[in-house]
Protein backbone atom coordinates (compact mmCIF):
# COMPACT_ATOMS: atom_id res chain seq x y z
CA UNK A 1 0.00 0.00 0.00
CA UNK A 2 2.72 2.54 0.91
CA UNK A 3 4.70 1.83 -2.94
CA UNK A 4 1.24 2.38 -4.47
CA UNK A 5 0.68 5.63 -2.58
CA UNK A 6 4.61 6.88 -3.34
CA UNK A 7 3.81 6.60 -7.29
CA UNK A 8 0.20 8.21 -7.21
CA UNK A 9 2.51 11.12 -5.14
CA UNK A 10 5.40 10.93 -8.17
CA UNK A 11 2.67 11.19 -10.64
CA UNK A 12 0.35 13.92 -9.40
CA UNK A 13 0.74 16.91 -11.27
CA UNK A 14 3.29 19.41 -10.46
CA UNK A 15 2.59 22.01 -8.21
CA UNK A 16 3.87 25.44 -8.30
CA UNK A 17 6.11 24.92 -5.15
CA UNK A 18 7.42 22.09 -6.67
CA UNK A 19 10.40 23.79 -8.77
CA UNK A 20 10.14 27.20 -7.18
CA UNK A 21 9.80 27.86 -10.38
CA UNK A 22 9.23 31.88 -11.11
CA UNK A 23 10.08 34.10 -14.19
CA UNK A 24 13.22 33.10 -16.14
CA UNK A 25 14.44 35.99 -15.89
CA UNK A 26 14.97 38.53 -13.03
CA UNK A 27 11.96 41.49 -13.25
CA UNK A 28 15.08 43.90 -13.47
CA UNK A 29 17.31 41.96 -15.90
CA UNK A 30 13.88 41.92 -17.92
CA UNK A 31 13.13 45.66 -17.63
CA UNK A 32 17.23 46.71 -18.52
CA UNK A 33 16.62 44.55 -22.05
CA UNK A 34 13.28 45.82 -23.14
CA UNK A 35 14.85 49.45 -22.17
CA UNK A 36 17.55 48.30 -24.27
CA UNK A 37 15.37 47.23 -26.63
CA UNK A 38 13.82 50.38 -27.06
CA UNK A 39 17.18 52.37 -27.60
CA UNK A 40 18.25 49.25 -30.44
CA UNK A 41 14.94 49.34 -32.24
CA UNK A 42 14.88 53.69 -32.26
CA UNK A 43 18.54 53.13 -34.05
CA UNK A 44 18.11 51.60 -36.59
CA UNK A 45 16.87 54.40 -38.71
CA UNK A 46 19.94 55.96 -38.30
CA UNK A 47 22.17 53.05 -38.18
CA UNK A 48 20.36 49.81 -39.45
CA UNK A 49 23.37 47.70 -39.33
CA UNK A 50 24.58 48.80 -35.78
CA UNK A 51 20.99 48.29 -34.17
CA UNK A 52 21.25 44.35 -35.51
CA UNK A 53 24.09 43.73 -34.26
CA UNK A 54 22.70 45.35 -30.83
CA UNK A 55 19.51 43.05 -30.87
CA UNK A 56 21.72 40.01 -31.52
CA UNK A 57 23.92 41.01 -28.29
CA UNK A 58 20.48 41.41 -26.36
CA UNK A 59 19.32 37.89 -27.68
CA UNK A 60 22.60 36.49 -26.64
CA UNK A 61 22.71 37.83 -23.31
CA UNK A 62 18.78 36.86 -22.59
CA UNK A 63 19.94 33.27 -23.65
CA UNK A 64 23.19 33.35 -21.96
CA UNK A 65 21.28 34.06 -18.33
CA UNK A 66 18.44 31.69 -19.40
CA UNK A 67 21.00 29.20 -19.73
CA UNK A 68 22.86 29.78 -16.25
CA UNK A 69 19.18 30.28 -14.81
CA UNK A 70 18.51 26.65 -14.96
CA UNK A 71 22.31 25.55 -15.10
CA UNK A 72 21.90 26.90 -11.12
CA UNK A 73 18.65 25.08 -10.58
CA UNK A 74 19.83 21.94 -11.73
CA UNK A 75 23.05 22.00 -9.35
CA UNK A 76 20.21 22.85 -6.74
CA UNK A 77 17.98 20.09 -7.37
CA UNK A 78 21.30 17.64 -7.77
CA UNK A 79 22.59 18.94 -3.99
CA UNK A 80 19.21 17.92 -2.44
CA UNK A 81 19.73 14.14 -3.55
CA UNK A 82 23.08 13.23 -4.12
CA UNK A 83 24.03 12.48 -0.51
CA UNK A 84 25.71 9.38 -0.51
CA UNK A 85 23.87 6.61 1.09
CA UNK A 86 21.83 9.76 3.76
CA UNK A 87 19.03 10.09 1.44
CA UNK A 88 15.37 8.79 2.04
CA UNK A 89 13.28 7.38 -0.33
CA UNK A 90 11.17 10.46 0.52
CA UNK A 91 13.86 12.72 -0.32
CA UNK A 92 13.82 11.00 -3.62
CA UNK A 93 10.26 11.27 -4.12
CA UNK A 94 10.62 15.02 -3.90
CA UNK A 95 13.66 14.73 -5.55
CA UNK A 96 11.87 13.12 -8.88
CA UNK A 97 9.15 15.34 -8.74
CA UNK A 98 11.17 18.51 -8.75
CA UNK A 99 13.00 17.01 -11.30
CA UNK A 100 10.02 16.25 -13.68
CA UNK A 101 8.46 19.70 -12.72
CA UNK A 102 12.07 21.39 -13.92
CA UNK A 103 12.28 19.04 -17.05
CA UNK A 104 8.61 20.49 -17.98
CA UNK A 105 9.85 23.79 -17.76
CA UNK A 106 12.72 22.75 -19.87
CA UNK A 107 10.25 21.65 -22.93
CA UNK A 108 8.11 24.63 -22.02
CA UNK A 109 10.68 27.06 -23.44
Amino acid sequence: MEERREAMEVNRPPQPSDDGAGPLLPPDFVQELRGRWDRTQTGFVDEPRKAVQEADELVASAMKRIAESFAEARNNLERQWDRGDEVSTEDLRIALRKYRAFFQRLLAV
